[in-house]
């Protein structure tokens, strides 16, 4: 690992014997090394000079590989926070609730505790549209046919042909957006975490107080924002599991 750390944009070619002494190693021991690399396909030599190879990125892409799909998106997400000042969530879908498996909380808008594990019904939810989108037309079905859809507000839907209406139109569209259904004060928006094939696998949101945050600024100033950062969480989850350089699978 330190012979392959000695390369860089400014040394991006060495000798056998600026290698030595870079690492502070013998050139036999430098050889041993390189001579290594090379078989592995990490390093090319013209005789004289070594270089990386592309494949050294796998190194890279192993410790992506290895890390889950909150943890890869947890970064991503604070950076959404820290633009919006807002809560930011990501949810998979366990009808007929989603299941958030990720959260960065700013201020505490909700009267209900939210973490990770916490569960909320979809039909109420943005991120629940969201991946209720997700289905396909047989499992929609499955879900309207089979799911009481209780009332939380006065705004929820709670009529079956009205909530595929929604989830129809969020498909098209490509997020969704709740103005108090779940709670009286809590608008969210959200949109679809997708992996490499195009399938919704989570979904991430932001939610402010409605008192705060107009329906305008959600669609003007947070809803560019919201789909960068799903956007940006897909392509990073979806090639650390494929190997390949810079959407992971799950299911609001």
């Amino acid at each position: 690992m330190a012979v392959i750390q000695v390369f860089s944009r400014e040394r991006p070619a060495l000798t056998l014997s600026e290698v030595a002494r870079l690492t502070n190693t013998t050139r036999a021991t430098a050889r041993r090394i390189l001579l290594t690399l090379e078989k592995l396909g990490h390093v090319r030599t013209d005789g004289k000079l070594f270089t990386l190879t592309p494949r050294v990125l796998s190194l890279g892409w192993a410790y992506l590989a290895s890390l889950n799909l909150p943890e890869l998106a947890q970064p991503i997400m604070e950076d959404l926070v820290e633009q919006t000042k807002e809560s930011c969530s990501m949810a998979t879908l366990d009808p007929p609730e989603i299941v958030y498996v990720a959260r960065v909380p700013t201020r505490r808008i909700m009267t209900i505790t939210l973490g990770v594990g916490a569960r909320l019904p979809a039909n109420a939810t943005s991120m629940g549209l969201v991946l209720l989108a997700g289905l396909d037309d047989g499992d929609l079905e499955c879900f309207l046919a089979s799911t009481a859809l209780d009332r939380f507000t006065e705004h929820t839907i709670t009529d079956p042909a009205a909530l595929r209406e929604a989830v129809l139109e969020a498909r098209a569209r490509g997020w969704a957006y709740v103005d108090q259904e779940l709670e009286i004060g809590l608008r969210s928006v959200a949109a679809p975490i997708t992996s490499v094939s195009g399938r919704t696998v989570a979904a991430v949101n932001v939610s402010a107080a409605a008192q705060r945050v107009s329906s305008a600024e959600f669609r003007e100033r947070f809803l560019p924002l919201l789909l960068e950062t799903a956007a940006s969480i897909s392509t990073a989850a979806g090639h650390a599991r494929a190997g390949q350089p810079i959407g992971v699978e799950v299911g609001t």
